[in-house]
């Protein structure tokens, strides 16, 4: 919680305290002058001093609104203002995260972070602002005025708050940790209810929905069983307020009465104590009810912090070269390893080739071979273990990120398309893309046919993921995309999967004069892909177990063989 404070802007916490002062000093105020119009006005019958008092308590009580909706207005302000600040940290670092540190905590718990607990930070903060500092203010304000007025009845706090703060103790001690757990448990909820909706089409395929319908149910009701205990617990927070109260009145009125009948002591007196001792035990509730939701705030932002400290292991060199004449361009992998974290084997393992400007690679294997991580590893997404990958000949770790996506097209594995419209998402690596050059690079993608014939051509609107076109659209609407980058490096990692075969063909046949100015990267599964590449590199288990052209594998290579055989069935290509 400290980290956070420092966050917080001095200046709006500062104005929100002074008018707390302001209204503190209005509620403390009121119970003094209360007392004076019984003992000297009532009691006396002087009614020029009953309205003189009575308008002053009108001042008070018109200042001690303004006061309190001003520091209402400034605590939600800054709480608000918190939780925007740590909403874009949060969102900024989560952005620049490698693959790894994406898989460490997973999609769903940032999400949870970064939406229900920085509203639980917000809420928290807001408390704190509004009632961790007006409650010691009233009850040492309260409590000072009630012994100067009275200290003859000051023993009765000596005997209740005691009670009181066990009670609160009490609760609190049983309530916190399920609050701390709730939160636990949302993440579960969030992660179950976002498999749920992001796999449907598996679920309906599989006919499983009694099993997720269970599946969520179970976590539901988890986090529902929970909640109630909590609950629970915290519903004996009133009774016990009710009763420490109870107990205060019943006592300053009991040993009042006998002062007031000994003439020890005013009427007006005894009526301002007990004001001043209701607000001592408001403060006291006041305090208590932060420390219930202290636990949930303080959890929450250890696990926004927690991403917020967690470093970045690729970052920028202190002293960067830049990538000067990218007229010759040429991409090298020199004895390339990769692990992932935690993992004991590699995941690719002494990896060399070296591509230029005008050459097309392909990179062929079976499912887990590691393509997929070494096109990853192009754009720095992944770092290396051992070796260099270098661009123009030098190490991609001595570049500045962004300088090196640059000069990078990429097609991922799964055609991700945002919500928005098709001319939007082709712009998205090319803002400045003319709408010919869109055109353009839809025709080498093979999807000029299908975006023409509807009816609002690049403006029509793509849905989120690009759920309302299918998988061979979406993957040649992802082509574009990284086609009209004009890029030296494109990579295209397995991005013609769903397309057919005459597609793939007329589109890598469209690719041969619109990549003579780059360096291509074709990762595949399909032999049909590759044939025309200028060197296929044949990966098994994340190590190099062939290189050449597709006419020397074909003659050499056992395993580029084994696959050819599967996929042709003897014929002769």
């Amino acid at each position: 919680m400290r980290k956070l404070a420092r966050l917080m802007n001095p200046w709006r916490v500062f104005i929100t305290v002074f008018f707390m002062a302001v209204q503190v000093a209005g509620m403390l105020a009121m119970p003094t002058i209360t007392a004076n119009i019984i003992d000297y006005g009532v009691a006396t019958g002087d009614i020029d001093y009953i309205v003189s008092r009575g308008l002053m308590m009108i001042g008070f009580t018109i200042l001690t609104i303004i006061s309190a909706l001003l520091n209402v207005y400034y605590a939600a302000k800054e709480s608000q203002g918190l939780g925007n600040t740590l909403r874009k940290k949060l969102y900024r670092t989560v952005i620049y995260f490698t693959n790894d540190e994406l898989d460490r905590f997973g999609t769903s718990t940032l999400i949870t972070r970064n939406t229900n607990d920085i509203m639980q930070i917000q809420f928290v903060m807001m408390l704190v602002l509004r009632t961790m500092i007006l409650a010691p203010f009233l009850m040492i304000g309260a409590g000072g005025l009630a012994f100067t007025r009275e200290p003859q009845l000051a023993f009765v706090f000596l005997i209740t708050m005691p009670i009181l703060g066990g009670l609160i103790w009490f609760i609190l001690r049983f309530s916190s940790p399920l609050f701390k757990s709730m939160q636990r448990k949302t993440d579960r909820l969030n992660r179950v209810f976002r498999e749920g909706l992001t796999g449907i089409r598996v679920i309906r395929a599989f006919n499983k929905d009694a099993f997720e319908r269970k599946r969520f149910d179970e976590a539901n009701w988890d986090f529902a069983q929970t909640s109630i205990k909590a609950n629970t617990v915290m519903a004996f927070m009133m009774p016990s307020m009710v009763f420490a109260v109870s107990i205060t009145n019943i006592m300053i009125i009991w040993f009042g009465a006998q002062f007031i009948a000994a003439g020890d002591m005013q009427v007006g007196n005894l009526v301002a104590f007990m004001t001043y001792a209701m607000q001592i035990l408001m403060g006291v509730m006041m305090v208590s009810m932060v420390l219930f939701f202290l636990p949930r705030g303080q959890v929450a932002a250890e696990r926004v912090m927690e991403v917020l400290d967690t470093s970045n292991t690729i970052t920028d060199p202190k002293k960067p070269r830049h990538l000067k004449d990218t007229s010759n361009v040429s991409l090298q992998f020199d004895d390339v390893s990769y692990r992932y974290h935690g993992a004991e084997k590699t995941a690719l393992e002494n990896i060399d080739f070296t591509i230029n400007k005008g050459e097309r690679l392909a990179i062929i294997g079976g499912t887990g071979a590691g393509k997929t991580t070494l096109a990853n590893m192009i754009p720095r997404l992944y770092e290396v273990e051992s070796g260099q990958i270098k661009v123009n000949g030098i190490d991609i770790r001595d570049v500045e990120q962004g300088e090196l996506r640059r000069l990078i097209g990429f097609a991922p594995q799964k055609a991700l398309l945002f919500s928005g419209t098709i001319r939007e998402n082709l712009k998205y690596g090319r803002p400045e893309a003319t709408d010919e050059e869109l055109w353009h690079a839809l025709d080498v993608a093979q999807g000029k046919d299908f975006v023409s014939g509807l009816p609002k051509g690049l403006d029509s609107r793509v849905e989120q993921g690009g759920g309302n076109f299918s998988g061979g659209q979406r993957q040649r609407l992802s082509i574009a995309r990284a086609l009209a980058t004009k890029a030296d490096i494109l990579v295209f990692d397995d991005s013609f999967s769903a397309l057919d075969f005459k597609t793939d063909a007329r589109l890598r046949e469209a690719l041969k004069p619109d990549t003579q100015d780059s360096a291509v990267v074709i990762i595949a599964q399909r032999i049909s892909t590759v044939i025309d590449a200028d060197q296929i590199i044949v990966l098994d288990q994340g190590k190099v177990v062939g290189k050449g052209t597709h006419e020397e594998l074909k003659a050499n290579n056992p395993i580029y063989q084994e696959i050819m055989d599967s996929q042709l069935k003897g014929e002769d290509i």
